[in-house]
Order: C-alpha cells, then sequence, then structure tokens
C-alpha cells in the first residue's frame, strides 16, 4: 500500500505546478486572441509568427554562442516546424465551422493519440493508476460539455462535419508533435530544438502570412488597443514553448496534455472574477474532477524513477546512434512533429 509521502512527491508537486503555470499562459493566450476578435482582427498565423522570432533570437544566439554540433539532423526541424504551424492552424480554423462544445470534446482525441505513440515509439509504460488518472481527466472534460449544453451554450456551425474533421486533423498533429519533442528533448538537446522551431516556424509561417492573410494585415489599424493584445500574446506564447520541454522531460507528454485540460476552466474562473459573468455549477464539479485525475497520474511517480531513468538512458544510447548515424526506423518516426504550443482559445470566449 503506497503511503501519502512516497505518493506526494516533490516531483509531482513541481509537476502539477508547472502544468497549471502553462495552462494559465494558455489561458492569456486565448484572452487575447478573444480581445483582437472583438477588435475584427483575425491572423492566427501572424500573431504565431511573431512568437517564431522571439524564440529564433533568443535561443538562437545562445546556440551561436555555444558553438555546439548538433544532436540532430536540422531537416527534422524543418518537419517540426511545419507540424506545429499546421496544427495551430487546423484547430483554430475549425471554430469557423463547428461548435464550441464540438471542439472541445474532439480535441480530447489526442490524449489517447499521445499514449499510443508513447507507447509504441518511446516505449513508455502505462500503470493502472495512470490509465486511471487520465480517464478521470476525460470525465471532468465532459462534464465541461455538459454543462455548455445544459446551459445553451451550443451553436451548429455552417458546416460540423468540415469543422469537427479539422480538430480531429489538428488535434492528432498536436499528439504527434508532443511525443516528438519528448524524444527530442531527451535525446537530443532543448535550445537547439527551441531555436530551429523558432527560425522554421517563422519561415513557414511568413509564407503562409503571404498567402492567407496578406489582405487581413494590411487592414488593421495598429491602435495601442490592438497592439497590447497582440504583443501579449506573442509573449505568452513564448513562455509556454520554453516551458512546456521541460515539462515533457519531467512527467512526459500525457502529462502535459492533461494539465492543458484545465485551461478552459481557468478561464470560466477569469470570467467570474474579472468580468463577473455566471457559468453553470457543473463547471466547478468538472475543474474538480481534472484536478483529482491529475493527482492521480503524476502522484506516486518518486518509486518509478529508477525503471524510467534506466529506460530514459536506453533511449538516449539509441536516440543518439539514429542521429549519427543510420539508427532504427522506429526512431526516425518519433521524429515527426513538433511541440504542442498555442491552444488558441480565443475563439471560445
Amino acid at each position: 500500500m503506497m503511503t501519502f509521502k512516497e505518493f506526494w512527491t516533490k516531483k509531482t508537486f513541481v509537476g502539477l505546478v508547472l502544468g497549471q503555470f502553462l495552462s494559465l499562459l494558455i489561458t492569456s493566450t486565448g484572452f487575447s486572441s478573444s480581445e483582437l476578435a472583438r477588435k475584427g482582427i483575425n491572423a492566427p498565423t501572424s500573431q504565431s509568427f511573431l512568437n517564431y522570432v522571439l524564440l529564433g533570437i533568443f535561443y538562437g544566439s545562445y546556440m551561436l554562442y555555444r558553438r555546439q554540433p548538433l544532436k540532430a539532423k536540422w531537416y527534422y526541424y524543418v518537419i517540426l516546424a511545419l507540424v506545429d504551424v499546421e496544427a495551430n492552424f487546423l484547430v483554430v480554423k475549425a471554430y469557423q465551422y463547428t461548435s464550441l462544445t464540438s471542439v472541445m470534446l474532439l480535441d480530447c482525441w489526442s490524449i489517447p493519440c499521445v499514449m499510443v505513440f508513447t507507447w509504441i515509439f518511446l516505449k513508455t509504460k502505462y500503470r493502472f493508476k495512470k490509465i486511471t488518472g487520465v480517464l478521470v481527466c476525460i470525465a471532468g472534460l465532459v462534464l465541461v460539455v455538459f454543462s455548455d449544453v445544459h446551459s445553451g451554450d451550443r451553436a451548429a456551425g455552417s458546416n460540423p462535419r468540415l469543422g469537427d474533421g479539422l480538430v480531429i486533423a489538428g488535434a492528432t498533429l498536436y499528439s504527434i508533435s508532443n511525443v516528438s519533442e519528448e524524444f527530442l528533448v531527451k535525446n537530443a538537446d532543448r535550445i537547439e530544438l527551441m531555436s530551429f522551431l523558432g527560425i522554421f516556424g517563422a519561415i513557414i509561417s511568413a509564407v503562409q502570412i503571404s498567402i492567407l492573410e496578406r489582405d487581413e494585415l494590411k487592414s488593421i489599424h495598429w491602435t495601442a488597443g490592438a497592439s497590447l493584445p497582440f504583443f501579449g500574446f506573442a509573449l505568452a506564447m513564448f513562455l509556454f514553448y520554453s516551458f512546456v520541454p521541460v515539462l515533457l522531460k519531467m512527467s512526459g507528454s500525457t502529462m502535459l496534455n492533461l494539465s492543458l485540460l484545465t485551461s478552459d476552466m481557468w478561464a470560466v474562473v477569469i470570467r467570474i472574477f474579472a468580468y463577473h459573468e455566471k457559468v453553470d455549477w457543473m463547471y466547478f464539479v468538472a475543474f474538480a474532477a481534472v484536478a483529482v485525475g491529475l493527482v492521480i497520474y503524476s502522484g506516486g511517480d518518486g518509486e518509478e524513477d529508477q525503471h524510467l531513468a534506466e529506460v530514459v538512458d536506453e533511449e538516449a544510447i539509441q536516440g543518439n546512434k539514429s542521429f549519427d548515424g543510420e539508427g532504427s526506423s522506429a526512431n526516425r518516426r518519433a521524429i515527426a512533429g513538433s511541440t504542442r504550443m498555442s491552444r488558441d482559445t480565443g475563439e471560445k470566449q
């Protein structure tokens, strides 16, 4: 029988706190996007572009200062950046076609995908306790969906099938990106990852902006009211991108995805205290359920640290071989995405 001291470890506490810090950052990006939308500004790729520039400048400068050889092939990072940019674009685009409730429910698809991909490619073992925590978290999010239905917050959308398909595609790309970054963080280098993600992400975003958002940018009147949320979004995303690899290395992709489930609920808390809005009571039950699920999932990690360290060391040896030479095909397939970054919840508000 596991004691409370064994269950509530320092690693558990730090993982929970860092996860909720990241969730609050995502919530702040949602409110920034909501403010921009109210001002008639709808340019999600342009918002992300500034974040990529900041990543490229900050981490790229440090990488040049270190002058260390690359631990992964540069073209892996091109794929990472492409997946990162398009995953964000697909999910944000889905809000134009389907309902908020559908997006919230279907976005959970990333969690089982992450668990399957980490099991296949990273050889992660999930015990019954971990699976129970995931199920409790998903149950909490389902309560949020029912709360939206109960309060009448459901719109059909102009093309629900297309919108739902976009969400599923985006959630799948998110799961690929999570697993890929977890692999790179444990086997390559975090500074190198952030540097090339910023550089290539900025290039890909610039091309996409020139094709899809050029007219939108020309029509924007850059007042203080438009500039502050725009740059606030970029700053929050820069912090999010910077700390995600830390949580991935500490607790893994599944913990990251579960932690981000609370972003919608933190948004509700802000709406209550900042905007004095009334919300359905089921939101509070849902928040409690997700919190309990996170504790169940992350609790007691101390007893597994020795086994996990052995697994990570073995993967690191295999990963370095794959970067230096021919490597295993499984390792190549693992590097197929990038970090799950901005879950732009602005359209939800």
